[in-house]
């Protein structure tokens, strides 16, 4: 267990203890355990039990669900103050991905149990899980929407500006995501190949608008991928 008093400090600004109590962030915090994963390490794996539900407090997750033909899916990424593995939410007993860390990270976890108990404890953690859920939904919404109508070019450029809204940080020459991400992992967020994603970016690299040559991605122009994104289609 950790220390009431650090993690109230710590957690308090997060989604979903936002507006908690103190007196049940104190309880729920008193049921929580630590947990560190080593880059390129599971959180766990796809139609395992979910036997818990986890807040990242540090460092970065990829979660990938593998298709029947063996296909991976980058379904979304974790960052810090995230709730995810919410299987119980979905009334699933299995985990429908895998979440897989970027770079060191270290988590909090509560045995899945605790979910339904916790929703009862505090109406501002129910209204707050019920809002990520209903963003995951959202979200997920809008990928069918672009995979089924959008050409790749739009899709590439709507998944590399959602990465720099939800996971950027300001650096110099633009916004950096600062944890790894490939041209496969484009490819995989964006259904198409990794043949048409390189293409793509390559193109972008040479106009300026990104720098993805290195291990991390740099998105230098924003204006211009959001045009090409939201270009009507001819």
């Amino acid at each position: 267990m950790v220390t009431e008093k650090l993690d109230q400090a710590l957690v308090r600004s997060f989604p979903i203890f936002q507006n908690t109590p103190a007196a049940d962030l104190g309880t729920m915090l008193n049921h929580a355990s630590p947990r560190q994963v080593s880059p390129g390490s599971s959180v766990f794996t796809q139609g395992a039990m979910a036997d818990s539900f986890y807040v990242l407090l540090f460092g970065r997750l990829k979660v990938v669900q593998t298709t029947r033909d063996g296909h991976q899916v980058i379904v979304r990424h974790v960052n810090p103050g995230d709730l995810f593995g919410i299987a119980q939410a979905l009334a699933r007993p299995d985990y429908p991905a895998t979440a897989i860390a970027l770079t060191d990270s270290r988590m909090l976890f509560w045995n899945a149990a605790l979910w339904s108990s916790f929703l009862s404890l505090s109406p501002a953690f129910a209204q707050n899980a019920l809002h990520a859920v209903g963003q995951r939904l959202q979200e997920a919404h809008t990928r069918i929407q672009e995979l089924t109508t959008e050409e790749v070019e739009r899709r590439i450029a709507h998944a590399v500006l959602h990465l720099a809204e939800r996971s950027g940080r300001p650096a110099e020459g633009g916004v950096l995501l600062d944890f790894p991400i490939t041209r496969q992992d484009i490819a995989e967020m964006t259904g198409t190949t990794l043949h048409t994603a390189s293409r793509i970016m390559a193109a972008w690299d040479t106009q300026g608008l990104i720098d993805s040559k290195r291990k991390n991605l740099l998105v230098r122009d924003t204006f211009a991928l959001t045009a090409i994104a939201e270009r009507v289609a001819e």
